[in-house]
Order: C-alpha cells, then structure tokens, then sequence
C-alpha cells in the first residue's frame, strides 16, 4: 500500500520511518533466509581464518548436506501432499540445522543430521493441523533426532566469534517482525536465569551476562526459532507470557525421564501451547470477486471453508500463487477489511502504479480459485474499555483495519473520530462504509487550499476544521487544530511505513499521548 507522502514528510521522517520502508521491501521469511545465509558466508570465513576449527571440508559437506536434503525431502513430501513446497521455508530449515548441529564426516553424525533434515520437512505436513504446521520444523527434527541417539543438537552459533555478525542480524529480523518486545521478555527471563545460575559457582554478574549471550544459544534461538510467525499465538499478551514460559524450560535445568531441558525441548513445548491458543490451522479461501473501491485501490473477496477467527483490526497472511516471482515469496500479509462473522473475508489493496508479484497475483485470480490463509495476527486492536476516546489517522488504503472496527459495529457507542489522508477526495477508499458508519470522519487531501472536508456531516466536526486552509501537509499544528482534544484520546495510525512515521511525529506534536501505529510493507 503506497499512501501519499509528501516531500515535507520525506525531509521529516525520523530514521525508524526510512528503517522501516528499506527493511519493508522484504518479507518476514525472505528477510530471515538473508540474515541466515550471511552468518553462513561468516561462518565459513571464521573457519577460514582459524576462529572456528571445524575444518573447511566438514563445513562444507555439513551445508550441502543440510540445503540439499530439506530442499528434497520437501519437494517430495509436497508431491505426496499434492501441496505448493515453499522454498524458502525449506532453505531456512536447512540454514537452522547447519547452526544447529556440529560439523562433521563421521557416519553416525552424518547419518543423524540426514535424519534430523527429513524428520524437520516431513513435521511440516505429519504434524499439522488443517494445513498448518504445530512445531518448529528445525527444533523438531533436532528433538527427535537427539532421542535416537544418532546425533544431539549442539547450537555452536552460540560462540564469541559469532556474535558480532549474529546480533545486529538477530535485531533486524526482530524489527521487522515487530517482536523486540517478546524477544526482549524471553531474553531477560533466560539471561536472568543462567546468571542466577553461574552467580551460585562464584562468577561475576558481567561474566555471567557474557556467557548468558556470548555463549549460550539466547540470541539465535530468540530471533529465528521462538518468533517463527507460524508457531505463535495471535495476540501480543500471548506472546509475552509464551516468551515468559519459554525463557524459564530454556534456562532452567530439568529432567523428565528420558526427556531433558534443551533449547529445542523449551521451543516445542512454547510451540504446542501457542497452537492451543490461536487460529488453529490454515483456512482454504475460495476467491468470491473484486470491486474497485477507487481508480487507485481495490477490493478482492474470498469465501472461507469455515469461520475465520479475528478481532477487527488483525491482519491475515496469504499463500498467494505467482506466475513470475518477484523474490518476495509468496507469503503476503493484509489487514482485514470485514468483520467477524460476515460470510465473506474481505481486503483492501492499492492496485495502481507498478505492480508486485503478489499484487499481480490477486489481480488475475478468477472467480472460483483457491487460496491459503496461512495465519492471524495482529494487536492493532480497539481498548477494551469503550468509554476511551478515539482518533483513528489513516494514510491512504490504511484505512483498511478502521474499516473493520466500522463494519464490526465495534465504533457505534465510542467517542471516535477517523481522519483519512488522500492525493484527492475521489481516492478515499471505503467512502459508502465511512458515511453509514455514524462516526465523525474527516478528509484531508493533498491538493493545496483545500480544507479539510467531512464526509459523514450527520457525525459533526471538530471545532475549528472549517475555518483552516492547507498547504496539502498535515503537521502537528493542523492535526491539532483539526482535533483540538487530541491529547485526550487513544489515537492509531495505519498506512505506509513512512506514512506512519510521519503522522506518528504529528501526533505527538498535536499533543497525542498514546499513540499505536500499524504499517503496511512487503508486498
């Protein structure tokens, strides 16, 4: 979605606003498979220069093997399945099992990680629910693997040598996730933890700390094993109190019999409780129509197989076929347009311009084809607490999860007010939706000496906005002019990265005290 973003808001935008947009141009799983792919290239220059002593044919011939069996196992078990493989999802198992086993040409240990690399492709389709997988892929071929005795995981990309590559990586694919928070939760638990630990045997809180991160697998397991977005609940709560439980199987020593505390054992156990709390499955969408809602955006339908679980203002992922790849993969994430219990799943898109793979995709699906919900998420959700007051800022087809909290009827008996930012008022997508929802909206269009206009009158309007001339910018001034009660209200903001980042610096400026933002990149 490409909101309008005017050259002020280009000069303005803060650094997280251009992170974002640069980061944003990558989805979550290409990301990881990127990050993952120059720690290996590190790796293997480690070892060259006599800081990793693996030994160069060892390392090689472990990568080989790792790549070319999750690639081929999948490929097969796909056929099998007679599903879609995703390439991506079977590169980046077999990059996690390179770091997540040792290195080595003895036939036991090799014949271990072969098994571990077929038992992680083949959990994805035996241990799945209505298409969807339950467990880690890597944590669970690893799992198993260590209970036959053939080979044990050893997670050697916790060393020294590293960390220096491991943790600027580990931070941007947590920032693209938006899971700094969770990772932080679980860091701080299962740092605290071995700390407490190494304090007892007379080490220094520093040296315990370095060991805790330097030392033990806390930073790769947190950033490409516990948020894996298909292992977790939906809900932010969720994943703190996941990330909380987790850090404690990880870091504190336990024994079950013949089942042990580990890294992968804390995951699969994090990853069965977050399946028993989320949408569990994929959901098979049966594509219904579309309608353009503007020359620039349009609206595409689907019928679900069964109901779809969601509270307005989440988001849904789609496995979307694609005649000519763009590197993105195939996985696209959009916010829900509908809401609970209508019969059809609905999306807002910007279809103008240059056109993505995905986009392109949606474009030239007929009536009648199929496609995979693969997850909901999303805690761009309204406060429980109805008597809260609104200001909902939405930049272009941003207006998308407003739309929900409209069509859900979950706006009727709360003070809202919705601003919607537009090139002009024929661009203002959901307009029909926005008039009959019985809430104060506002336009404001980019052309200059245009006042902001209301589209719904029967709501009412800010004092003030009447009278108020524009230069086609929407700074903090007129933000607060046009809601003079900002600082009162919860407000949210939802367009373009740097859309989003733009508004979210004048709001705070207007006075906003709360501010909750939602960005739409990567497809």
């Amino acid at each position: 979605m490409s909101p309008v973003e005017t050259p002020q808001a280009r000069l303005v935008r803060p650094l997280a606003g251009r992170l974002d947009t640069i980061v944003g141009r990558f989805t979550m799983y290409r990301l990881v498979l990127l990050v993952l792919s120059a720690l290996t290239g590190y790796s293997v220059l480690l070892n060259v220069l006599g800081w990793l002593t693996f030994g160069i044919p060892e390392m090689l011939a472990h990568l080989a093997l790792c790549l070319t069996l999750t690639y081929a196992s999948n490929r097969a078990l796909a056929a099998l399945f007679r599903v879609r493989p995703h390439l991506e999802s079977s590169l980046i198992t077999g990059l996690l099992l390179y770091f997540l086993f040792w290195p080595s040409l003895q036939p036991m240990d090799l014949a271990g990680v072969a098994l571990a690399c077929v038992l992680a492709s083949a959990s994805k389709y035996a241990l799945a629910w209505r298409g969807r997988h339950i467990f880690n892929p890597a944590a669970a071929g690893a799992f198993v693997t260590g209970l036959t005795g053939l080979n044990i995981a050893t997670w050697w990309a916790a060393t020294p040598a590293m960390l220096w590559l491991l943790a600027p990586g580990v931070l941007l694919v947590l920032y693209r996730m938006r899971k700094v928070l969770m990772a932080s939760v679980f860091t701080a638990v299962a740092t605290a933890i071995i700390m407490l630990e190494l304090l007892r045997s007379s080490m220094t809180a520093g040296m315990g700390a370095w060991q805790a991160l330097a030392q033990r697998p806390v930073l790769f397991f947190v950033g490409f094993m516990l948020t894996e977005p298909l292992t977790l609940p939906p809900r932010r709560w969720q994943q703190l109190a996941l990330a909380t439980l987790v850090g404690v199987l990880f870091a504190v020593p336990w024994n079950l019999g013949m089942f042990a505390n580990s890294p992968e054992a804390a995951l699969l156990a994090g990853n069965l409780l977050a399946f028993l709390a989320g949408q569990r499955g994929a959901v098979k969408l049966r594509f219904a129509g579309a309608r353009p809602l503007t020359p620039a955006t349009t609206e595409f339908s689907f019928a679900p197989a069964r109901p779809v679980r969601f509270v307005p203002g989440q988001f849904m992922e789609l496995d979307l076929p694609q005649a000519k790849p763009d590197g993105k993969g195939r996985r696209r994430v959009f916010s829900l347009a509908g809401g609970p219990g209508e019969r059809l799943v609905k999306f807002g898109v910007r279809t103008d311009g240059p056109l993505s793979a995905a986009k392109a995709a949606l474009l030239a699906l007929r009536p009648g084809d199929k496609v995979a919900a693969t997850a909901v998420g999303g805690d761009f959700v309204l406060p429980r607490d109805p008597r809260r007051p609104l200001l909902l800022v939405a930049a272009g087809i941003g207006i998308t999860p407003f739309v929900s909290y409209a069509a859900s009827g979950a706006l009727r008996d709360r003070d809202a007010v919705v601003l919607v930012l537009a090139r002009s008022a024929e661009e203002v997508a959901y307009a029909e939706e926005l008039r009959s929802s019985c809430v104060r909206v506002l336009v404001w269009t980019a052309e200059e000496s245009v006042p902001p206009s209301n589209l719904n009158p029967v709501a009412g309007r800010p004092s003030g906005a009447g009278s108020l001339r524009t230069d086609g910018r929407l700074d903090g001034r007129a933000l607060a002019a046009l809601v003079p009660d900002i600082s009162r209200r919860d407000v949210y903001v939802s367009g373009s990265p740097a859309s989003v980042a733009a508004l979210r610096r004048a709001a705070k400026r207007a006075g906003a005290r709360r501010v909750r933002t939602d960005s739409f990149s990567g497809y």
